[in-house]
């Protein structure tokens, strides 16, 4: 039986819903105008007033915020309630050294709770559980909004941080964990360092993992679900918008419901900025309709991917978004064409390769080379050459199917690619574009 952390809400009509998100943008749009010089000045330039916006029907009026804009009112500029009032900052990091930093009221941060709080139960979880943070802590979002979460759900929750992987499993093991929420590529490591200890999936007390903050594959999934025994849940977030828990999934895993009661969604068309019809591909933008401290309108969060509005067997009726395919932003393009690492991944997973591997961008007399380095697994390493050549072959064909271009791959020794307790680094770039 599905349970709910807020059910009212979750599973709201449409017209309620409607209702709800026209009120508070309304008000929310007043608040901006009147608090945020930066963004009424930008407002001002499109001819738009607050009096223009009289229901969701005219949010297409406003103009965009990018991660451009978050550099340029770097620190403060985007702040849209007094400093006495905020409470905390999280922070990431830019594209040009300038770090993007967010700031919370009280108010924002209960309303982020409640939101990582809805995919945590959506996960299965309630106070009956030992909820095992291993997400960094500090000015990364990923700790504190899970571990706010699990403090509402009721979850006794082991705040550990990211890193130090012998502690994570005795107290894993000890505490008897049940959920998990860490990034996929440290659960992919968790479960190979439990299972080099001698613990099969029957062993892991886990019964479910929330895996979010990178890019992962279907195939990744079903690889950390066999290793650790559990079944994986996916959440997105980002910092500009407050952190994980901005959409989430549900027992159904068909896509992630986006908290429609504090975000809206968009999908626009990257290069003309023109909103989509439901169901077309593109780039994803959100409003935050009721944050106090940082209300973001229409911020392009360069994430690609669909909405869907289809009826959900969980009960939940908040837009989905799926998993996204990629960025619009950090989108390789290799001699012309578009490559996306997650479909590297899916290829390696394909061929019983672990997700433990690196791709190296370079170019050579004008050309792009393009490399993907593969860690073989214990059991199917070796030094004879001709097996290593046939297995290689292998994989460039598999990928040249996939990606319409070839690769050079090359094989190396199981543990040679540095493992990430964060985010990992999956892309080397060195080329000067």
């Amino acid at each position: 039986m599905e349970r709910y952390f807020q059910e009212s809400i979750e599973c709201a009509s449409r017209e309620e819903m409607i209702k709800l998100q026209n009120e508070k943008l309304v008000r929310q749009v007043r608040h901006v105008w009147d608090k945020v010089p930066y963004y009424r000045k930008k407002m001002e330039e499109k001819g738009v007033t607050p009096d223009d916006i009289r229901s969701i029907d005219d949010l297409h009026k406003l103009p965009f915020l990018s991660k451009a804009d978050l550099r340029d009112a770097y620190p403060y500029g985007l702040l849209g309630a007094p400093l006495k009032d905020c409470v905390r900052i999280h922070s990431t990091s830019g594209t040009t050294g300038k770090r993007v930093v967010a700031f919370y009221t009280q108010h924002d941060i209960d309303l982020w709770n409640d939101c990582c709080a809805r995919a945590i139960v959506a996960a299965g979880g309630s106070d009956e559980d030992v909820c095992q943070i291993a997400y960094g802590y500090g000015l990364f979002t990923g700790g504190a909004g899970l571990d706010g979460g699990s403090h509402k759900v009721g979850c006794l929750t082991v705040p550990m941080s990211s890193g130090n992987t012998e502690r994570q499993i005795m107290f894993i093991m000890d505490m008897k964990a049940t959920i998990i929420c860490c990034t996929p590529s440290y659960a992919a490591y968790l479960g190979e360092a439990m299972k080099e200890m001698g613990y099969g999936p029957d062993d892991i007390p886990l019964k479910a993992g929330i895996f979010g903050a990178e890019a992962w594959s279907e195939e990744m999934r079903r690889d950390i679900e066999k290793t650790l025994g559990i079944k994986a849940y996916d959440i997105y977030g980002l910092t500009e918008i407050s952190g994980p828990g901005v959409a989430f999934e549900c027992s159904a895993q068909q896509g992630m419901h986006i908290n429609e009661d504090h975000f809206i969604a968009e999908i626009i068309d990257p290069d003309t900025g023109e909103v989509l019809p439901e169901g077309e591909q593109g780039e994803l933008v959100f409003t935050s309709i009721d944050k106090e401290a940082f209300p973001l309108m229409r911020y392009r969060t360069r994430d690609i991917c669909v909405l869907t509005r289809e009826q959900c067997s969980c009960g939940r009726t908040h837009v989905r978004m799926k998993k996204p395919q990629g960025r619009s932003d950090d989108m390789l393009i290799i001699r012309g064409v578009n490559v996306f690492p997650s479909q590297i991944e899916t290829v390696l997973l394909n061929n019983n390769y672990a997700p433990n591997y690196q791709i190296v961008v370079d170019r050579v007399n004008h050309t792009d080379t393009f490399e993907v380095k593969v860690e073989m697994t214990p059991e199917m390493f070796t030094d004879n050459l001709g097996e290593i050549t046939e297995r290689q072959n292998q994989l460039t064909a598999g990928l040249l199917s996939m990606l319409g271009i070839k690769a050079k791959v090359t094989l190396v020794a199981p543990k040679s690619i540095a493992r990430s307790e964060g985010k990992a680094v999956r892309v080397i770039d060195k080329r000067k574009i």
